[in-house]
């Protein structure tokens, strides 16, 4: 009786002591911590920033934040002060597609470059005589420049405890397996670190760790966020749960069906421990559904409405002095840098980097140039990886450049072309990085097919500074053209049974020369140049030796016209903001050229010294939507008493990068229109219909003579008019492009043809 009585005494105070505790619980004054969790998701991640805009409009305050992956990036924006309507707004805006696949675009690059990436259909890197490949898709580079701008304000916040809002978020060790908390550091560059899925992106270096995706050991970092101190949770879960077979549709979707083994069993005790548990209908989105980020914002809103009523219990246990609205975020659009620091550059100047950035310290300077120098960096291939930091310096930022060097140097190339000129081709090229010095790049082109030809070149970048370069070109291919051509150029026995002759041109040329380089896209050259030029044909037959003048054939087998060597002096004058070579759509383009010929072997016995001088002029204007105009003018006159005519101009034909002063004009055969003086001009509407599909009109009107311009016809109307009408087809070989053109003034017709890049 005594013992039931002590428990029943033993019970009673313990009830008694649990209703005090309860008591006092409800009648503290202190609010609770608030700590929000955002998972890793992909583009379902942006369902965040749905629920972000719900959880602003309950009125709560949030205390700590801790996310994984797109749940580390959109925390980081919002613990730096961004509101959800203010995310909502800056995402609207921002082209997943184009930040996602690193696309540098043609303005960053050199003219070298340019050339490079026109070429080529597939570039493999080439280490110890084996093909590698690369270790992703993208590096991340145009996303880590964005995030640098959005986060400036923060950006002397090394202690990410002392954001707005004290934020962390997870990493994974890939050589240990090991989580990797990061609460410290270059905010751009943790969370980039958090975010980087494997496959997609460049494995991320901080501190010497390599880190990816910290969605692989923790996707939903709420153990840690109690930790920092929260006393109630709000999470938002936007993981991927386990895919069915008809859902894995891509590597992405495997990848991450393989990562969620684990994670998602692990999710199931974690939306436990979560108080206010919000989970987004986005079984319909995947993971890199980026273009429909609008309708994964709204699913992130309408779940997070549907826990209103738990949110705004959650806002009335704050202190509603400590719920304030957030402060409206100004991004900045403009800075001034007045020290650079480099580190991991080995293998590539100060002065080569530096050069490469285009922009002077201690000036004030935008994000879009800023931007523009480290996409320039990008787009030279020689860097792996390119994260830097701005930091506050008492009178301007510092940039602290961090260079991860390509480690490859040497890469196979590989490119098919065909077209009415130069038929058949296939190309191998072999390129070597640092082949004699820092900074320079040394190229080969061997080029099989109807025609054996190659291009050689080496290239010594130095940035704003005088570059240096050496080019040597084998060129060879063979045309039906009229014979009259050939009488009016040179020295031939008339023959009235000849009507036209297949004419064989080789050029040899070999350049050495000098360029500056101005923001990538204006370039001045000055150079010396030999070319060794011949014209010849086996439709004549062996011709007697006549007169003085007459043509001597050098073999039994083959008629030479030509077959000299010239040297020369040259200068050029380049301008190119086009953003396609061969289907721009906007930008600039001038390219003018002067060789003074000063020597020559002297084939034709008649020589003497004479210059020729040509531009081009273009433009493209976006009309409507997916139809641009490109419009170019173009001439050339000859200059001196020379009777020397190979470098005469002759229009005629289709296509780019033809030999010498050989000028492409729709309507006429190839080498059709000759004189050593015309002006030509051209006009294109390009329709893209479909992506990557063009319907081309073309029309083109010029003036060509011996003399034009002393006797003043250039100005005359023209005399030569070529119209056409085309297709053309953005494919991984190249463009394919089809026209058939025809003129009015011979009542002429031609089917021009093309595959791949020209070369």
């Amino acid at each position: 009786m005594r013992a039931n009585l002590k428990n029943i005494a033993f019970i009673l105070s313990l009830t008694l002591f649990g209703f005090t505790g309860i008591s006092q619980t409800e009648n503290t004054n202190e609010p609770p911590k608030v700590g929000l969790v955002l998972s890793g998701g992909g583009a379902k991640g942006l369902a965040h920033i749905g629920a972000l805009k719900i959880i602003d409009e309950a009125g709560i305050k949030v205390d700590y934040i801790g996310g994984t992956s797109m749940g580390a990036i959109v925390g980081a924006l919002y613990a730096s002060g961004y509101s959800g309507k203010e995310l909502d707004s800056i995402f609207r805006v921002t082209d997943f597609t184009k930040l996602i696949q690193d696309d540098v675009p043609r303005g960053a690059k050199t003219f070298y470059e340019k050339e490079d990436s026109e070429r080529y259909a597939l570039s493999l890197p080439f280490t110890n005589f084996n093909v590698s490949f690369p270790q992703a898709i993208s590096g991340g580079q145009n996303i880590y420049n964005e995030l640098v701008r959005l986060l400036f304000h923060v950006k002397d916040v090394q202690d990410f405890k002392k954001l707005p809002i004290p934020f962390l978020c997870i990493a994974t060790n890939v050589e240990t397996g090991e989580e990797v908390l990061l609460d410290s550091g270059y905010l751009p560059e943790a969370i980039m670190a958090s975010g980087t899925f494997p496959s997609l992106f460049e494995p991320a270096e901080i501190e010497g760790d390599i880190l990816i995706d910290g969605g692989v050991v923790n996707n939903y970092p709420i153990d840690e966020i109690r930790e920092m101190g929260a006393d109630l949770i709000i999470g938002v879960d936007v993981q991927h749960g386990l895919a069915t077979r008809e859902s894995l549709s891509s590597a992405t979707e495997i990848l991450l069906q393989i990562n969620n083994y684990r994670t998602v069993n692990d999710m199931k005790k974690k939306a436990e421990q979560t108080d206010v548990y919000i989970r987004p209908d986005i079984d319909d989105f995947s993971v890199i559904d980026f273009d429909r980020s609008v309708e994964i914002v709204a699913s992130g809103e309408e779940a997070a409405n549907r826990k209103i009523v738990e949110l705004q219990e959650v806002a009335n246990r704050q202190d509603s002095k400590r719920a304030s609205l957030k402060k409206t975020i100004a991004v900045k659009d403009s800075l001034t840098i007045n020290r650079l620091i480099i580190r991991g550059n080995d293998l590539y100047t100060r002065g080569y980097i530096k050069g490469k950035l285009r922009f002077n310290l201690a000036e004030q300077i935008s994000f879009e140039k800023l931007k523009q120098g480290i996409n320039n960096l990008s787009a030279t291939g020689n860097f792996k990886a390119i994260r830097y930091e701005l930091v506050s310096n008492g009178l301007g930022t510092d940039l602290i450049l961090k260079l991860k060097e390509n480690p490859t140097k040497m890469f196979i190339k590989m490119a098919a072309h065909y077209d009415d000129l130069y038929k058949s081709a296939a190309l191998i090229n072999l390129t070597k990085k640092n082949f004699l010095l820092k900074d320079d790049v040394a190229s080969f082109d061997f080029i099989l097919g109807d025609h054996i030809r190659y291009n050689m070149q080496y290239y010594l970048d130095k940035g704003f500074y005088w570059s240096f370069g050496v080019n040597s070109k084998f060129t060879d291919f063979d045309e039906e053209i009229d014979f009259g051509l050939i009488r009016s150029n040179f020295d031939v026995p008339d023959d009235p049974n000849i009507r036209e002759i297949n004419l064989d041109v080789t050029d040899w040329t070999n350049q050495v020369y000098l360029q500056t380089v101005l923001r990538e896209e204006f370039a001045f050259t000055l150079g010396l140049e030999h070319k060794l030029l011949r014209y010849s044909t086996r439709t004549l037959n062996q011709l007697e030796e006549g007169t003085e003048g007459d043509f001597v054939p050098s073999s039994a087998e083959r008629t030479f016209f030509e077959d000299s060597n010239y040297f020369s002096t040259y200068g050029r004058i380049t301008l190119d903001t086009y953003d396609d070579k061969y289907f721009p759509t906007k930008g600039l383009f001038f390219d003018s050229d002067f060789h003074l010929y000063l020597f020559s072997s002297d084939f034709n016995d008649n020589f003497r010294e004479f210059s020729v001088g040509k531009a081009r002029l273009g433009t493209v204007i976006p009309l409507f939507h997916n139809l641009s105009l490109n419009l170019e003018t173009e001439g050339g006159i000859k200059f001196g008493t020379s009777r020397v005519t190979s470098f005469d101009f002759v229009l005629g034909g289709f296509g780019n990068d033809f030999v010498n002063n050989f000028i492409p004009f729709i309507g006429y055969d190839f080498l059709s229109l000759p004189g050593n003086s015309f002006v030509k001009a051209y006009g294109r509407l390009d329709y893209e219909f479909a992506p990557k599909n063009h319907l081309l009109f073309s029309a083109n009107f010029a003036n060509v003579d011996d003399d034009l311009f002393r006797t003043g016809e250039w100005f005359s109307e023209p005399s030569f008019s070529g119209y056409g009408i085309g297709y053309g087809l953005e494919s991984f070989l190249g463009p394919i492009q089809i026209y058939y053109s025809w003129t009015p003034e011979i009542g002429d017709n031609n089917v021009f043809f093309s595959v791949g890049y020209w070369f």
